[in-house]
């Protein structure tokens, strides 16, 4: 037998017993207070009702009608009042001879009271009243007692059984579901019928199979674009290595260039992955400082010109002041740059890129603005997320490594800053950040 078949009987036969466990807990109460229990009980209601009487006697001692009532307590409570000079137990035929058959004596119950009148006398009375064995009646309630546990028993065991079916089932199917989900059918579609809770719980798993499936897909296109994009600059690398062995004579600068561009190619794609790691765990920190961030754009803006000299690139940075943040000046400086190579990388033929730097209140805004052939609406949610690409054929980038959106992200996010992205086919895309503004 398995384990799973295991924990299943557990389950059920635990509901079963526990069910089982407080029927019965509900007999031996009902058992006790209706037999051990209630001689006990009928004394202390006669008690009571004893009290009751004085409680009455004692508001009505003056009500001319007093002995109307005192009648009435004898005829409804067998409760008898009288004057106790004058007092004597009365003779009950037939109760004496029910206490001497039963080998049980008749108890009673007697309070004397004293009184005190409007008119300042004191009267003293008796309070009688007879407690009558009731053995009988216990005898009676157990004989019945008989018949209704044994059909309370029957009642409880179906009920018990049914209850810890229903209960125990949709458990079952889910954790078979769940064992299923576990070896990688991500296909898996969990259905929980019945209680509130379990149809909650089959709700989760249902979202975290298409969650798991979704990240299952993202990592199979990450395999690919990476391999991709690590194929073509290592055959590069090795047709050009090969070339200089085959004719170490005839060796180039451009053949040099080609393999330095390439290794650089592979080290940046490395490092991305490396910093996407480490975002995601939290294990770098933040070494926060006030930098002039209008200038730390202008230079990477330089720079970037720089590195596309040949390739006809216009790029114009528009500013009105210069502007400090406090913030991590390495990271903050990635995200522009990623902003950028991601223009440069999608701007299409009319290769211009505008940047506008913006403030509002106290945040300054940075957008970066390409022209190329922009995002379809659906796409736009998930162009965030790390290693989406679009249903386009995966084209290797100008420049970078293709993960920098995601870096973006979790960078923005540690600052608590936003991003965010505007796009239209044919007509572009913008992308912005915005941070906190140093106040000092």
């Amino acid at each position: 037998m398995s384990i799973l078949n295991i924990n299943k009987q557990r389950l059920k036969w635990k509901i079963f017993s526990f069910l089982l466990g407080f029927c019965s807990l509900l007999l031996v109460i009902l058992w006790l207070f209706q037999t051990v229990f209630l001689n006990d009980m009928y004394k202390f209601i006669r008690k009571q009702e004893l009290n009751q009487a004085i409680a009455i006697v004692e508001r009505e001692i003056d009500n001319p009608e007093l002995q109307t009532i005192l009648f009435r307590m004898q005829a409804e409570n067998d409760i008898i009042v009288a004057p106790t000079r004058d007092f004597i137990p009365p003779h009950r035929p037939g109760r004496e001879a029910f206490g001497s058959r039963n080998n049980m004596s008749l108890q009673t119950i007697t309070e004397v009271k004293e009184f005190t009148l409007q008119s300042g006398q004191t009267v003293s009375l008796t309070f009688y009243a007879l407690v009558v064995p009731v053995n009988a009646t216990v005898t009676t309630l157990r004989y019945q007692l008989y018949f209704i546990s044994g059909i309370m028993i029957l009642l409880a065991v179906c009920l018990a059984l049914i209850i810890a079916k229903r209960v125990s089932k949709p458990i079952e199917e889910i954790s078979q579901k769940a064992q299923t989900l576990a070896k990688g059918d991500y296909d898996t579609r969990f259905d929980g019928k019945g209680f509130f809770e379990i149809v909650a719980l089959s709700d989760t798993l249902n979202t975290a199979a298409v969650e798991l499936s979704r990240v299952e897909a993202l990592r199979r296109e990450l395999l690919a674009n990476v391999s991709h994009d690590l194929r073509t600059p290592l055959s590069l690398i090795y047709s050009y290595a090969e070339m200089m062995n085959d004719f170490p004579g005839e060796i180039t600068p451009e053949q040099t260039r080609v393999i330095m561009d390439e290794t650089r190619r592979l080290t940046a794609l490395v490092n991305d992955v490396l910093d996407i790691s480490q975002l995601e765990n939290d294990m770098e920190r933040l070494a926060t400082t006030r930098f002039n961030l209008t200038l730390n754009i202008r230079e990477t803006v330089e720079r970037v010109q720089e590195l596309l000299e040949n390739e006809n690139f216009d790029i114009t940075f528009t500013h009105n002041n210069d502007v400090y943040v406090n913030a991590d000046e390495t990271k903050i400086g990635r995200v522009f740059y990623n902003l950028l190579i991601n223009a440069v990388n999608y701007s299409g033929d009319s290769r211009n890129i505008g940047i506008m730097q913006s403030i509002t209140e106290n945040r300054v805004r940075i957008s970066i603005t390409d022209s190329g052939e922009g995002i379809a609406e659906d796409d736009l949610p998930f162009i965030w997320d790390r290693y989406f690409k679009s249903g386009k054929k995966h084209k290797r980038a100008v420049i970078g490594t293709g993960l920098g959106l995601f870096i973006v992200k979790k960078i923005i996010e540690i600052h608590g800053g936003e991003y965010g992205v505007t796009s239209k086919i044919g007509k572009g895309s913008t992308f912005w950040f915005q941070i906190e503004i140093s106040d000092i």
